[in-house]
């Protein structure tokens, strides 16, 4: 999608350098290009792997697939219905981003041909799953990076298992990366720690030339950790494979928080907590905490600016 994006831009350069009379009179190639530049960059939630399970209320909105149903211009957090509703709604209101959710009962795809099929977004959202994957979507997950998607996981702490299934989100996440039928050997680079962590502040790391620490929503300075885990980085696995925020005392391949890295030409970014996404609000009977706008992280930039960086925005 990116690619075809470049092009049309560059088509439309070149009409327009063609002199007076292509800026008076456009032509339709130009204004194809024009359109296409201004599609938004299409983020597809996941509901399907238990996300409500429990005390969990990880959904951008109870109206899905498509959160505008609940309102179609949302203001705050509470325009939405949901634990996440402050990531969606923040995305929503710049006007570049079209969201979807994949609701409870799906299948996740690739290449099927259906509405919420994952070749139809840029990015995929995946919010501590509680249901381990088929084999058929570990496949359609992997291949979705491989060929150009953008992955965002967050997983939460060992035993987090909501639905008493025996699987939670470290075990759910790592089978992913070790049993998919496409590349069975790490493909990220990195994996979660069977850990539970109590408390902590992570911080960022100094570069000021990363993409997500330094994007279009802010600057990131670190995160929240409340009973959530680390990565274990292997780069020799995949060089491309990087930790940006560390736990306390930690640094290089060991005690990431926060995780990116790249494989085929998708990108991947990875979270140790739910925790430093949920905005406190949701459905009625949930113990939720505002973790989202918590002053001892800056964990709205670095949710958005991670959602920017994996949709090539």
């Amino acid at each position: 999608m990116m690619l075809r994006r470049s092009t049309l831009a560059l088509a439309a350069s070149a009409l327009l350098a063609t002199g007076p009379l292509a800026l008076t009179t456009p032509a339709p190639a130009a204004a194809a290009a024009a359109a296409t530049t201004a599609l938004p960059h299409r983020v597809l939630f996941d509901n399907s792997k238990g996300e409500t399970a429990g005390n969990a209320d990880w959904i951008i909105s109870t109206a899905q697939p498509d959160p505008r149903t609940q309102n179609a211009n949302p203001t705050t957090e509470k325009s939405w219905t949901g634990a996440l509703s402050a990531w969606g709604v923040a995305l929503q209101k710049t006007g570049q981003y079209s969201l979807k959710t994949l609701p409870a009962g799906s299948t996740i795809g690739y290449g099927t041909g259906a509405a919420l099929d994952l070749a139809n977004f840029d990015t995929f959202v995946i919010p501590e799953p509680n249901i381990r994957f088929s084999a058929a979507e570990k496949s359609a997950i992997i291949r979705f990076v491989q060929n150009g998607g953008g992955l965002f996981l967050i997983s939460d702490h060992d035993r987090s298992d909501r639905n008493n299934d025996g699987w939670d989100s470290p075990a759910i996440i790592n089978d992913l990366f070790t049993n998919n039928g496409v590349n069975n050997n790490d493909p990220f680079g990195f994996s979660v720690d069977v850990k539970n962590i109590s408390t902590d502040n992570p911080r960022a790391v100094n570069d000021a030339a990363d993409p997500v620490l330094h994007g279009p929503f802010g600057t990131v300075t670190g995160s929240i950790l409340r009973s959530g885990t680390t990565f274990t980085l292997k780069p020799a696995d995949n060089p491309e494979v990087k930790g940006i925020v560390y736990r306390t005392g930690s640094s290089g391949n060991t005690g990431a928080f926060f995780v990116t890295s790249g494989y085929g030409t998708g990108r991947v970014a990875a979270w140790g907590d739910s925790s430093p996404a949920d905005d406190g609000t949701g459905q009625s009977g949930n113990n939720l905490f505002n973790g989202w706008d918590d002053p001892a992280g800056t964990n709205a930039a670095l949710a958005l600016n991670a959602t920017a960086w994996l949709s090539k925005g």
